[in-house]
């Protein structure tokens, strides 16, 4: 049985790892509320573009569709972009993108496909390394401080590989921040890119032809994409810290009160002995 002062320590590393649990939710609720805002006010120029695409989209198709649209014509070499944390301590996360991108890269696997990834967040790097996953391209610590040139960076490594016929499809996994309780999984065929469909019927009137626009907006229409799921992702990442660090400071509370009455129990329990042994030498001297 464990002493008094053997629980009084276990308390009092208990409580300090609380304070650090509850400075951390702290933390990560005050980023959360800056990455809603910046993935709030990405939604409404996202929703935007897609309608202007549908629209272009609807007046052409043959030969004269462009490349990032139309796609290469074959469906062997697929690429795969995971967006993970750089961080834990964030509930499940991490472990529910990567296993949903798992799952796909088997089923294209056993397909006979060639499957490539690009991990954006060190998480999600380390796991399909350990795993000796055919890495093409990794991105950390971009997450910290997001910006549309790291999203460019990316977006334009993608485009320059699908352009030039390196690979056929390309598939982003990430977490989507629609609520604090829990992120929602989100994967998207970003090349060749699904026609969204458009959400306001406008006639619209152009000076050059339906092709030469689509020429420039798609690969802007891509970035808008990475950009944005990477500003979702961050959002969802602080939400779900928020809430892991929540329930850790909640089962620490937990965790104090039981140890609390175990050592209130051993103490009564020395004392009770200690009585018990001063009355039976006194009756011993009777």
């Amino acid at each position: 049985m464990a002493s008094v002062k053997e629980m009084r320590t276990r308390i009092g590393s208990v409580k300090s790892t609380q304070k650090i649990t509850k400075a951390m939710q702290m933390v990560a609720a005050a980023k959360l509320r800056r990455a809603q805002a910046a993935a709030e006010s990405a939604r409404p120029y996202a929703r935007s573009m897609a309608n202007v695409i549908a629209n272009l989209a609807a007046g052409v198709s043959g030969p004269s569709a462009p490349l990032l649209l139309a796609g290469t014509g074959k469906d062997q070499r697929h690429l795969v972009v995971v967006a993970t944390s750089d961080r834990g301590l964030a509930g499940g996360f991490n472990s529910g993108i990567v296993r949903a991108a798992r799952e796909r890269i088997a089923a294209l696997l056993a397909a006979g496909k060639d499957v490539r990834i690009i991990a954006i967040g060190r998480k999600g790097r380390d796991y399909f390394r350990k795993r000796d996953a055919r890495i093409s391209g990794e991105h950390l610590d971009m997450m910290r401080s997001l910006n549309l040139a790291y999203a460019d960076k990316v977006a334009d490594a993608i485009i320059e590989r699908f352009s030039s016929g390196a690979i056929d499809a390309v598939y982003m996994f990430v977490n989507e921040f629609k609520s604090v309780m829990a992120p929602t999984l989100s994967e998207t065929r970003l090349l060749p890119i699904e026609v969204p469909t458009s959400q306001e019927q406008v006639d619209y009137i152009y000076e050059q032809k339906p092709e030469e626009l689509l020429g420039t907006l798609l690969p802007r229409y891509i970035k808008l994409q990475v950009y944005s799921a990477l500003l979702e992702s961050v959002a969802a990442e602080h939400a779900a810290r928020m809430t892991a660090m929540d329930a850790a400071s909640s089962n620490a509370t937990d965790v104090i009160d039981k140890l609390t009455l175990y050592m209130n129990r051993v103490r009564q329990a020395s004392i009770t002995r200690e009585i018990i042994e001063i009355v039976s030498g006194a009756a011993a001297l009777d």
